[in-house]
């Protein structure tokens, strides 16, 4: 089958959607832009694959858009849920929003692509949630999961663009096939420095969704973004990425999820710090306990020690291994240290990184190896970027 795919990038000009308000230089996500939205879904039956991110201002983006009429007939959610308060991979039921009385369906579990009877009521999809900008965060994967289902239904699709707070740079290893997962779904690198609008874009452009569907991709960008300038998400994207310093540790940190280690879930400073159950980690001391987001955290009731990092510029240091290979030197020999599952290797999305560590080797070494494929991702990336780098 020949393939067609329509992209569209969209802006706001006063000559096709009326006045522009907006004073020049203030940023606008894709979500705020209504003169631009309204019009592309009319009376339309809409799905809209949200959480509580999904603000414009202080009010949800569900909330606005029934308020001007639109048919919205149901709520797509992630992980975490539509009010954001599950814990990482915490099992989401489909329900019913208490406020609005729409249907809720659950794309975490074993239903992460809406099936063709899900989207039968639906004409268009929008998707609308902040990401962090990197590839272990599961909301790039139920976008990746929903735009196919897109594709093999014959729905539209338009993304409502946010920034991302890691969009200044690019680093770390490509995921390589045969590491596929809903914690590394394309062959991107940890930090992949694109926002979700502009990653769209590569999923179709590369063919990564699979198959020759005929694919109607539509991108409401934000206006006056500067990837180059810090952004402060204003609502906390998970339960366990509370502030800033936490979203950008959190490309360095998220590979304790494959070890032993602790990253401080269950504490108030979750993905700020690092230890375990034993002096030789550090100085700093923290106990774990079952928190909101947090039930049952690695070394729950467990005296732990490490690193705290809350006070490190962590912009400036971006992402590193050295946190990863301070606690693997500091573990016993007769302890274990990774895991027995496959985890770490998913999260690093490939298998020679942790036989790599195994044999003692340096950051600078594993830089090495990772960047060739760094450099052809960055190659690939220029022509799907919307913003100037």
């Amino acid at each position: 089958m020949k393939k067609w795919i329509l992209i569209g990038i969209l802006f706001s000009f006063t000559s096709c959607w009326g006045k522009d308000t907006t004073q020049k230089g203030d940023l606008l996500v894709g979500a705020e832009r209504l003169d631009v939205l309204l019009p592309l879904l009319g009376q339309k039956r809409i799905g809209l694959v949200v959480n509580h991110t999904s603000r414009i201002g202080e009010t949800h983006v569900v909330d606005t858009l029934l308020q001007r009429g639109i048919n919205i007939q149901t709520i797509f959610a992630p992980e975490h849920g539509f009010r954001g308060t599950a814990d990482a991979g915490e099992l989401i039921q489909d329900g019913r929003d208490p406020k609005t009385r729409l249907p809720i369906i659950s794309l975490y579990g074993k239903n992460k692509k809406p099936s063709a009877a899900q989207l039968a009521s639906v004409d268009i999809l929008v998707f609308d949630i902040q990401d962090v900008g990197l590839r272990f965060y599961t909301y790039i994967s139920t976008m990746y999961y929903v735009m196919q289902a897109a594709a093999e239904t014959g729905k539209q699709i338009i993304i409502l663009d946010r920034p991302n707070p890691n969009g200044h740079y690019v680093d770390g290893p490509v995921l390589e096939k045969g590491f596929e997962s809903f914690v590394g779904i394309v062959p991107i690198p940890v930090v992949h420095g694109m926002t979700v609008g502009e990653l769209a874009k590569m999923f179709v452009g590369e063919n990564w969704l699979g198959n020759n569907y005929k694919l109607d991709l539509q991108v409401v960008p934000c206006l006056n973004y500067d990837r180059n300038q810090p952004y402060s998400l204003p609502v906390r994207p998970s339960p366990n990425l509370p502030n800033d310093q936490a979203v950008l540790l959190y490309a360095s940190l998220c590979f304790f999820e494959g070890t032993e280690i602790s990253l401080g879930r269950g504490t108030d400073f979750p993905f700020q710090v690092y230890g375990g159950a034993s002096s030789t980690y550090g100085t700093f001391p923290f106990t774990p306990v079952d928190k909101p987001g947090a039930s049952n955290p690695p070394l729950k009731g467990k005296a732990c020690y490490g690193v705290d990092l809350r006070q490190i510029d962590a912009r400036k240091v971006g992402f590193t291994l050295h946190y990863l290979l301070d606690a693997y030197q500091k573990t016993p020999k007769s302890a274990p240290f990774f895991l027995k599952t496959n985890h770490f290797n998913l999260l690093a999305g490939n298998a020679w990184l942790k036989e790599m560590i195994l044999a003692g080797a340096t950051e600078e070494a594993m830089r090495r190896a990772w960047t060739p494929g760094l450099d052809h991702f960055k190659k690939i990336r220029k022509n799907y970027l919307v913003y100037a780098e």
